[in-house]
């Protein structure tokens, strides 16, 4: 691809800057079959669950996503919720706070791939956005070192403030192609989620990056992805 026909890239995070997909599996591993212990009726919860409904929606639809694939009806709750609490919102804080013990013992790194890219990109001086679901964005990217590359970052909390519908409907994508001040047509998605590409497509972007984390290549294909790489290396 040639970089000079676009003026922005809107990045994923989990899973394409940084690898705290794998942190976000295991924790939303450990809190589903928790709670799915419970349930005598209910197979684990599996890596396949978390491609099929959790991966790129924000914390709550993950939560609501997954548990309708089981059939299993909660009270939404409130955000303020306990994590104890036995509703969606007290699930999904259930999770969050798994993934912030991790992200404080552990740190996280950056792909070298995705850091050599966005290092260029800089260079280049294309504008640069996160576009996340997660409420953590910010904090994984400075955990990361990698917060001063991104003016722009629409996380879960700004989508909440700003009242955003989340990916992969492409609310988020367009507020940060907004703030960035460029059309969508001159604007790069770069996503690991099949919910993510298809929010990319949906919002008619300029190209559509699917990097395959585990979604599949042809899942990312044929939900939006105009080109599918492994590493954001291959595209430096």
């Amino acid at each position: 691809m040639n970089w000079s026909d676009f003026d922005a890239a809107l990045f994923d995070l989990d899973g394409v800057i940084t690898p705290t997909a794998v942190v976000h599996m295991h924790a939303w591993d450990r809190m589903f079959n928790d709670f799915l212990a419970g349930y005598d009726d209910q197979s684990p919860y599996t890596d396949d669950d978390y491609f099929r409904y959790v991966d790129g929606k924000p914390r709550y639809e993950g939560v609501q996503s997954f548990l309708a694939s089981r059939g299993i009806e909660l009270p939404f709750g409130d955000p303020s919720d306990a994590p104890s609490a036995t509703t969606v919102c007290g699930l999904g804080n259930r999770k969050n706070d798994a993934f912030e013990k991790v992200l404080a013992t552990e740190g996280v790194e950056v792909y070298p791939g995705s850091k050599l890219l966005v290092e260029q990109l800089a260079e280049r001086g294309l504008k640069l956005a996160v576009v996340s679901s997660s409420r953590n964005a910010r904090k994984v990217l400075d955990a990361a070192g990698m917060l001063d590359f991104f003016p722009v970052i629409v996380d879960g909390n700004v989508a909440e403030a700003e009242e955003l519908a989340g990916k992969p409907q492409p609310d988020t994508f367009l507020d940060a192609a907004k703030k960035l001040g460029v059309s969508k047509d001159r604007a790069v998605v770069l996503e690991d989620a099949v919910s993510g590409v298809q929010a990319g497509r949906s919002g008619a972007f300029g190209l559509v990056v699917g990097v395959d984390r585990g979604a599949g290549r042809e899942a990312l294909l044929e939900n939006g992805a105009d080109v599918v790489v492994q590493d954001l290396e291959e595209l430096a």
